[in-house]
């Protein structure tokens, strides 16, 4: 199964910011629902970072006055682990794994963010083309249909 196939549920989780953005902007989208982080894109629109909800909580714990206006690109994560459509879920499932992450970006060929995929989706996808696997085995092996 390729990335592709999460799309639509990868597109709700996409929040964007401009680089130059303050944090607290990026902070007030990470209050909604549904966004857990936040692409942040230069001014062609090509990711250029992320910020998560911890990044913002230590930012905000130094806030002193009008400190709180400091640009997202300051305290953003540069760099960022990817995945395009065309890469297997298997492969991405993979990484996050090993990499510890809950949320990886979907990116086109021009890096410009197309959607956020969550640890949660991923394994919901997975878990379900297993059991359509095992329905598929189960079927031929009783000769369901062949009579």
């Amino acid at each position: 199964m390729f990335v592709e196939r999460l799309l639509p549920a990868a597109h709700e989780h996409l929040a964007t910011v401009g680089d130059d953005a303050p944090v607290i902007q990026a902070a007030k989208l990470l209050g909604g629902a549904h966004i857990n982080l936040v692409v942040v894109c230069n001014s062609e629109g090509v990711m250029v970072g992320v910020l998560s909800r911890r990044d913002v909580a230590r930012q905000v714990s130094h806030c002193q006055g009008y400190s709180c206006t400091t640009a997202v690109s300051s305290v953003m994560t540069r760099e960022v682990v990817a995945c395009s459509l065309r890469d297997l879920l298997n492969d991405v499932w993979s990484i996050m794994k090993n990499r510890g992450l809950r949320h990886i970006p979907i990116v086109d060929k021009d890096s410009k963010p197309l959607g956020i995929i969550y640890a949660r989706d991923a394994l919901q996808a997975l878990l379900t083309e297993v059991q359509d696997e095992q329905q598929l085995l189960r079927d031929y092996l009783m000769c369901a249909g062949f009579h």
